[in-house]
């Protein structure tokens, strides 16, 4: 309990708002996936590790990053955790200056992964909205082909191609092919992240 509470003080010094739980168990009945922030765990807690927790909430798909502090880590618990997604490992004793700025760095990390999720769900919101048309004339629009040549291969008047060109860059707000595929580049490299 002390050294939570120093640690919640430290952190409301340089970070702002935090707040702390009696064990791991605790913080699962408050987790939520719109939990923003940083998670600062120790390997050896009451009850449930610091490791089970983690593993826990790579089960529950939460994505917040997660800072690791012992004093009993060894190097192939530090490489584990790390390939498993923890955002750092820290050994005790620690500089608490360079614990707060790891977790300021993990909080930027996580407000900007947010921010992109936002942004990302909006542009597959906008794609939802294409008719199976206007995706099959975005792909040939894609492909770099003039609206004659999707014309003809679609079998449809150009005037329709135009109208349809139209619509896209319309729902997808762009302005250009190549504004269309920048965005829909953003959304291809969002399946690997």
């Amino acid at each position: 309990a002390a050294v939570r509470d120093a640690l919640q003080w430290l952190l409301q010094s340089r970070c702002g708002a935090s707040r702390t739980w009696e064990s791991g168990e605790a913080f699962l009945d408050f987790v939520s996936p719109k939990l923003c922030g940083c998670l600062l765990l120790d390997v050896r807690m009451p009850g449930m590790s610091g490791i089970e927790l983690f593993d826990r909430l790579r089960a529950l798909k939460c994505r917040l990053p997660v800072i690791f502090l012992t004093g009993h880590g060894d190097v192939p618990m530090a490489v584990q955790a790390l390939k498993d997604g923890a955002f750092d490992f820290i050994e005790k004793p620690y500089d608490d200056n360079a614990l707060v700025d790891k977790v300021l760095a993990a909080i930027d990390h996580d407000t900007r992964r947010y921010a992109k999720d936002g942004s990302l769900l909006l542009l597959q919101q906008r794609l939802a909205q294409l008719t199976q048309r206007e995706q099959e004339v975005m792909q040939l629009i894609l492909a770099g082909k003039l609206n004659k040549v999707i014309a003809d291969e679609l079998s449809i008047a150009m005037r329709t191609v135009e109208v349809h060109r139209s619509h896209i860059f319309e729902k997808m707000q762009v302005r250009s092919a190549v504004e269309l595929s920048q965005v829909l580049g953003v959304l291809g490299d969002a399946r690997d992240y």
